[in-house]
């Protein structure tokens, strides 16, 4: 996986193999960051990224100006590998939260620009994060909640549901206030 733009654009990461995830490939996060970077200034967005996994997305937004990200993700590999590498490439807007995404959800939070969640594909009822974020009132007025999915998914029936961003196999759902 690599840093595609910003300050750190270039740097390739190498995550072990004994992690459990499945990072955002650099085709659909490159396409995904040019539709965000058209609607935000990255400096200004407080970024919640939900099954953070690897941290690749987090990074992104790090390297692009985001001073203000949390990174969650229930595995302490996963968390223990984010920590590591942002000390490696001294990113300090990145706080990591060792955490059930669902159980962190239902803390009192505060309200975030830019919800990115990347569940795993086979996770049953990811419709339930969407109405968690919503229900909790954890996205700002003109704030959006990206969930990453596979193509075979449709999210285009639930409340809040804006478009749909489609990368060969992968597929952003965008959903707003």
């Amino acid at each position: 996986m690599r840093i595609i733009s910003g300050e750190l654009g270039g740097r390739r990461l190498q995550a072990p193999s004994n992690l459990p995830v499945r990072p955002t490939t650099d085709r659909a996060k490159e396409g995904l960051f040019n539709v965000l970077s058209n609607c935000f200034s990255f400096e200004d967005v407080f970024v919640l990224d939900l099954f953070s996994g690897t941290g690749n997305i987090s990074y992104e937004f790090a390297s692009r100006g985001s001073k203000n990200i949390i990174s969650v993700d229930r595995n302490s590999k996963c968390t223990g590998f984010i920590k590591k590498t942002i000390k490696e490439l001294k990113i300090e807007c990145i706080q990591v939260v060792n955490n059930d995404v669902i159980r962190y959800l239902n803390e009192e939070l505060p309200v975030f620009d830019l919800i990115f969640a990347d569940p795993p594909y086979n996770m049953e009822d990811k419709k339930r994060i969407v109405e968690l974020v919503f229900s909790n009132g954890l996205l700002s007025e003109e704030g959006w909640f990206v969930l990453e999915h596979s193509k075979n998914e449709d999210f285009s029936k639930l409340d809040n549901y804006w478009a749909c961003k489609k990368y060969g196999e992968v597929n952003f759902s965008i959903f707003k206030l």
